[in-house]
């Protein structure tokens, strides 16, 4: 039931080892306690899953991801960075392998959009989440970039397809309010928030614009949509050196809206 369009190879995890609490999850920050117990669901490398250890000096944090290939890496970097609290492991949203009131914070950052069951995954996150504890989601909602770039133009439209068609929801970040409600949380106890990236700066457009061209070049990102029909080497080449001129281009910016919930139990 995972629709992912990424795989996690270097370019992917380029991106998301840039993510912290206070650059993806900002609304949820205030409410993290030194003595708070967890799950961060879809944590990838485990850069915020290390974030929320830091946060919870008393408490415990466990990142979890569907596939066993980005954890090594994050439990090489835990090490690294001499932190204990924490613990990475194996599994799906949709079934989580904790019992019933197990966790003061669910936590998930772009990771509703990648699944089949969005519905589903939030109503296992109520399950597990205390009385009285959050749920929080992060979602991107929209984009847009100056100047004109015909290659990221292209990669919106090409990504979008692949999405739909492998089951996911692109973009839903104006929606996931409705969802939580749908898993059975009430509407009084949905707070809703928007949040944004933006990069602009000659770091940020290399940083963004450089990992997304290489993405174009190879990663599962590449191959499915070659392999999917959606699109030729020739579109893949057009994206890749729209990303590249973007890098290039002083007066580039990239934006991205995300929508934001915060949901207690």
């Amino acid at each position: 039931m995972q629709v992912y369009t990424n795989d996690h190879s270097s370019s992917v995890l380029q991106t998301h080892k840039w993510r912290t609490l206070a650059n993806s999850s900002p609304h949820l920050l205030p409410h993290i306690l030194p003595a708070m117990k967890i799950l961060d669901i879809g944590c990838g490398p485990g850069s915020i899953t290390l974030d929320f250890a830091r946060h919870v000096p008393r408490g415990h944090v466990i990142g979890l991801e569907y596939v066993s290939d980005p954890l090594p890496a994050a439990r090489t970097l835990a090490r690294e960075q001499g932190i204990s609290n924490v613990e990475f492991m194996e599994g799906d949203i949709h079934s989580l392998p904790f019992p019933d009131e197990s966790f003061d914070i669910v936590h998930v950052h772009q990771v509703l959009q990648h699944i089949a069951d969005p519905v589903r995954g939030l109503k296992e996150m109520r399950r597990v989440v205390k009385k009285g504890g959050i749920v929080s989601a992060r979602e991107s909602a929209g984009m847009e970039w100056h100047p004109a770039n015909e290659g990221i133009l292209k990669w919106k439209e090409i990504s979008g397809k692949m999405g739909k068609a492998r089951g996911g929801n692109p973009h839903p970040g104006a929606r996931i309010h409705v969802w939580a409600m749908e898993a059975g949380f009430e509407e009084s106890m949905v707070k809703r928030s928007t949040g944004s990236w933006c990069f602009s700066s000659p770091a940020e457009r290399r940083y963004w614009g450089g990992s997304m061209m290489e993405r174009a070049k190879s990663s599962g990102f590449s191959k499915g949509a070659v392999e999917g029909g959606f699109a030729s080497e020739k579109d893949l080449e057009v994206i890749a050196n729209g990303w590249g001129r973007f890098v290039e281009e002083k007066d580039g910016w990239f934006g991205l809206l995300h929508g934001e919930v915060l949901c207690w139990k």
